[in-house]
């Protein structure tokens, strides 16, 4: 590649690039966070999801399951949409699901509000919807606004695991990778399973270890009993 004219070398950002770029630096800045994981077995999941498209009548993606799990979790666990409010922790009114898509015009997060009172059906429609909003560059102010979890899954991409930078006015992000063919112990016998990796992002200003561990580990119990998130 020659140098010899830099504008030719140059890609511009776009302003939600700019925009986005700014909001995560300043919360690495500012947010003291720590990263736990663990992986979960999703293969009854994945073997689920297809069926549930034939009932439902709606495509039912691995998203909308981590959607429901995430927000079924923090019902048990609500610290985790908590902010720092000074001396005290002020814990979020309604969980709303912010998920990351990669749209044309950068990363943009639509935002499943009250994601707790819906669905399995109900979220898998809403995030279609969105995303498609969001890939036709349709998305509405509202529609991005007052996420108080956030979620990012890079599977789609063949990414194994990653950990997310949380965003500025949540506590917690959740990263999911790809579901991966793996030999592990089933019933006592070898089996072929595929697992997913669940990565925690967490303000520790907020959250503790541990409380963050139980949080994840009812996600994890969640996906691993779909039947439940139905």
């Amino acid at each position: 590649m020659s140098f010899d004219n830099p504008s030719k070398n140059r890609v511009p950002l776009t302003k939600i690039q700019k925009l986005i770029g700014q909001r995560m630096l300043d919360s690495k800045q500012k947010k003291p966070c720590f990263y736990i994981d663990l992986k979960a077995d999703v293969t009854e999941l994945m073997t689920l999801r297809p069926k549930l498209r034939k009932s439902f009548g709606v495509k039912i993606t691995t998203n909308a399951f981590y959607i429901r799990s995430l927000a079924l979790a923090v019902k048990k666990y609500p610290l985790v949409v908590g902010i720092l409010d000074g001396d005290n922790i002020r814990i979020a009114d309604q969980i709303n699901v912010g998920f990351a898509v990669n749209a044309p015009q950068g990363l943009v997060v639509p935002v499943i509000k009250t994601a707790d009172e819906k669905t399995l059906s109900d979220i898998a429609k809403e995030e279609q919807l969105l995303t498609e909003y969001a890939r036709d560059n349709q998305l509405t102010l509202e529609q991005m606004e007052n996420q108080t979890i956030a979620l990012s899954n890079l599977g789609a991409y063949g990414i194994d695991s990653f950990i997310g930078i949380v965003p500025p006015t949540v506590s917690a992000i959740l990263a999911i990778g790809n579901a991966i063919n793996t030999l592990a112990v089933k019933d006592g016998k070898p089996a072929a399973r595929k697992m997913v990796k669940l990565s925690l992002a967490i303000d520790s200003k907020v959250i503790d270890p541990v409380y963050a561990a139980k949080f994840l580990n009812s996600i994890k119990e969640q996906l691993q009993e779909p039947k439940l998130l139905t």
